[in-house]
């Protein structure tokens, strides 16, 4: 009897990966492109959909081909995709803006007019989840009608890069629940479009894909299906968005369970049985399925950090890992590892592009705090490890705050390849974290859904099961003492400098604009 076998595309900020997997998470043809990031203007962050388009369809050939040559097909696709993504349309459904991503904060403006108002609209986080941030389309739809009128009156639908693509592999134009909660536009409690937002922006539903659940599946077109080396009409999965996928593909499903996520960004999510909000509304919550909710924040500056200061500070150390044939970021880790826990007194605020949780605020910037003659690059790079770790535990806070206290917490993303980065996380969280032996987390969730869809699966709760820990990092008390006091600092720096915040980056936006 065949082993059922599904393709699960994960479409990231900077690539997509696509992995053949069978039901019990064993994978068995990886492909992975990359495609650009544009930034024309300071705050600006856009790609073409296009090239994302021609990347996936090249990794999934590149995937079909190799299960070819083992004998095997796939019994279909499922798309697990980035979220925040805007592109709006004209009538005929051809693209008249670029794919704005999560990291465009180019309606900041808009967003700051609309706080400074107390307008109606900021108030409509407790029935969304999103908290007023630029990330949001429908901070973008808002910044469209106001700032690009030419564009606007061509623009009669409004999408992301998800319904894009599922349109062009299926003639269908709609989009998952996951993906339309983190719109801004989406009502959590009622799971559809909420009517009031639609009304204040000006737009009707009608202007808006269908959603559908993450189950949701349209035959593959035959055009398509040529370009991707498989056969007309199987199955595509619609999925999810890559944030809420990532819980479902490394196990962390269960109550208690946190999932905690450092690649380009970071982000610490759990699983819940219905919509909560905070209170101080410091964190999101997404809609996954009828009976499924996500819970958690989102930081803009991860592994971006780490490749700021690699690709700024470390030249020689790029050149000298390319003559051995290691990883550049392998001789940063030695180098980081050398330093102590707190690296004497260094604290690095890492607001490289703005930032998301439990701050929502755009317009911060990067802090390098108490420097003194003493730090060298060893220091630097410790401190942005440090930082974003920070980071990431100002976001679990708030969670707890919501959720209550973990009861395990399951780590993914690049920053796994390290064994110190992990550590250092759990010192400053406090808590041990564990690495799954699953470390394709979004491809795998939506190859679950995948799964679910067609029976070979009951539930994404299997995952618990048929994922098990490799490794678990446990704080160490001396480290946690030393951290509990800098994080403190860190805390108190940040809330001192809000005006200084606001005040440069209008400075730096003048500035890219001559």
């Amino acid at each position: 009897m065949k082993t059922p076998l599904w393709i699960g595309i994960d479409i990231g900020t900077t690539g997509v990966r696509a992995v053949a997997y069978q039901p019990d998470g064993q994978s068995l043809q990886v492909a992975a492109k990359e495609y650009p990031l544009y930034t024309p203007q300071a705050g600006w962050a856009e790609q073409d959909p296009d090239e994302i388009v021609s990347a996936m369809e090249s990794a999934v050939l590149e995937v079909s081909k190799g299960l070819l040559q083992r004998g095997q097909k796939p019994d279909g696709i499922a798309i697990s995709s980035v979220f925040h993504s805007f592109l709006a349309y004209d009538r005929a459904g051809h693209p008249v803006t670029k794919l704005m991503t999560w990291a465009d904060n180019r309606s900041q403006e808009i967003v700051r007019e609309i706080k400074n108002k107390q307008c109606e609209l900021g108030s409509f986080y407790r029935r969304t989840g999103c908290p007023f941030h630029p990330m949001y389309p429908l901070t973008k739809i808002a910044w469209l009608r106001k700032d690009r009128p030419d564009v606007w009156k061509n623009a009669a639908l409004f999408g992301s890069i998800k319904d894009y693509v599922f349109r062009i592999w299926t003639g269908k134009w709609v989009v998952d629940r996951s993906i339309a909660s983190g719109s801004g536009l989406y009502d959590i409690f009622m799971l559809c479009w909420n009517p009031e937002i639609l009304r204040l922006l000006q737009i009707s539903e009608t202007q808006l894909p269908e959603v559908v659940p993450t189950t949701y599946s349209r035959p593959l077109q035959a055009d398509a299906a040529q370009r991707l080396g498989l056969q007309p009409g199987i199955p595509i999965v619609i999925g999810a968005g890559d944030g809420v996928l990532v819980n479902v593909g490394i196990g962390a499903v269960r109550p208690g369970q946190m999932s905690a996520t450092i690649g380009t960004s970071g982000a610490i999510r759990m699983l819940t049985d219905k919509p909560r909000t905070d209170e101080k509304g410091r964190t999101w919550c997404y809609n996954l399925t009828d009976k499924v909710w996500v819970l958690g924040g989102a930081i803009n500056n991860g592994g971006i950090a780490l490749r700021w200061m690699r690709d700024k500070f470390n030249e020689t150390e790029q050149r000298i890992a390319e003559k051995i044939g290691v990883d550049a970021y392998e001789l940063m880790n030695i180098y980081a590892a050398k330093v102590p826990p707190g690296c004497n007194g260094l604290i690095l605020l890492p607001f490289f592009a703005g930032e998301r949780a439990p701050y929502w605020n755009a317009d911060a910037r990067g802090v390098l705090f108490g420097l003194n003659l003493n730090h060298n690059k060893s220091h630097l790079i410790r401190a942005t490890m440090e930082g974003v770790c920070y980071r990431m535990n100002s976001v679990l806070c708030a969670l707890k705050e919501v959720t209550g206290t973990p009861s395990e917490i399951r780590i993914s993303g690049s920053f796994i390849k390290s064994k110190l980065w992990p550590q250092i996380l759990a010192d400053v969280c406090n808590e041990a974290v564990s690495v799954p032996h699953i470390q394709e987390g979004a491809a795998f969730g939506a190859a679950v859904l995948g799964f679910v869809a067609t029976g070979v699966l009951k539930d994404i709760a299997v995952t618990h099961q048929l994922v098990t820990v490799e490794k678990t990092y446990q704080p160490r008390s001396e480290a946690v003492k030393c951290y509990g006091k800098l994080y403190e600092i860190y805390h108190r720096l940040y809330w001192k400098v809000q005006q200084e915040f606001t005040d440069i980056a209008a400075f730096q936006n003048q500035q890219s604009v001559k």
